[in-house]
């Protein structure tokens, strides 16, 4: 992107987060401006696109993201995504996203209560939005996950409105893309591991994309949810 100024991504930081220096890492490996924002700022320092990372805001404290959404910057995020600004949660960030009520439903413990950290694998659902456009229908990607608090759930009725509305980005899958309650490492409902709103603009995930970015470090399946966000800004 040289010769021209490069999109600029806010990666905010809370108390606790473990995984803002691997998003920020992230955004410039796919030729992004990445902008780390304290989360008592009142704005976004003029960036385009957020990055809600992973980590243990306020030490999980409560539940898992319920302090943070009370940080003074959620309120420019949520302003952000009213405006069709494009925001990715990961981890931490996709439980903050449940919480504030971008996306729908809530995250429960693991089905085995357990911190669970290990490669899981997701089938693509969704590839028209643009945090999503660099992906295939029914790609199976191979991404990792920590976290103790990833087992989605939601009533009856919102399950059946997010089937209905094709508000399931990610689900996970065996290496071949089955799914199989087998794959599903945390018990999610609809074995879901991501989400994205109406508008397409917010997309919430429990694995770490950020975190498969180079084939050094065992793959790079996360640089197109990266790239994608960083095009979208």
């Amino acid at each position: 992107m040289s010769g021209k100024s490069r999109p600029r991504v806010a990666v905010v930081i809370f108390p606790g987060a473990n995984c803002d220096r691997d998003a920020l890492g992230a955004v410039e490996l796919v030729g992004g401006e990445a902008v780390p924002v304290w989360h008592q700022s009142a704005d976004l320092a003029g960036c385009t696109a957020v990055i809600l990372p992973g980590g243990f805001s306020y030490g999980d404290y409560l539940r898992a993201g319920a302090i943070a959404v009370h940080s003074p910057v959620m309120t420019a995020v949520r302003r952000h995504a009213a405006e069709g600004g494009p925001v990715l949660g990961i981890c931490n960030g996709f439980q903050m996203l449940l919480e504030i009520g971008l996306l729908p439903g809530a995250m429960l413990m693991n089905r085995t209560l357990r911190f669970i950290c290990r490669d899981v694998h997701l089938r693509v659902e969704r590839n028209d939005s643009p945090l999503l456009k660099h992906l295939r229908l029914g790609q199976v990607l191979r991404l990792p996950i920590a976290h103790k608090e990833g087992n989605w759930f939601a009533a009856p009725e919102v399950v059946r409105d997010v089937e209905a509305g094709g508000a399931v980005a990610l689900r996970y899958c065996t290496p071949t893309g089955e799914i199989d309650d087998g794959a599903n490492p945390n018990g999610a409902l609809n074995a879901v591991a991501g989400l994205v709103n109406l508008q397409g603009n917010v997309l919430g995930m429990m694995p770490h994309p950020e975190r498969r970015m180079r084939a050094l470090l065992g793959g790079e399946d996360g640089a197109a949810l990266i790239r994608g966000l960083v095009e979208a800004a």
